[in-house]
């Protein structure tokens, strides 16, 4: 999970230091897949009572939320492009 978590954001920082557009949306692009991997694993944590509801709600929510940050960051490169 942590390492899931970890390549999020640093995904993101590695894309936007690329020279193109199409790079920095690629690294967004493995920054979403991340994000879904956390979100499964999240729910597998809950399922194998390793999480409380509450704990699950909570992050799903916080994943909601970077998902749609990050699907905006992607929307907006592709009208850079």
């Amino acid at each position: 999970m942590q390492r899931a978590a970890v390549s999020i954001p640093s995904n993101i920082a590695e894309g936007n230091q690329r020279n193109s557009i199409p790079q920095y949306l690629q690294f967004v692009s493995i920054a979403r897949g991340s994000l879904g991997e956390l979100e499964t694993q999240i729910i597998l944590s809950y399922k194998l009572d390793y999480l409380d509801k509450d704990t699950q709600d909570e992050l799903l929510l916080k994943i909601g939320k970077i998902g749609r940050l990050t699907g905006g960051l992607m929307k907006s490169l592709k009208t850079k492009s």
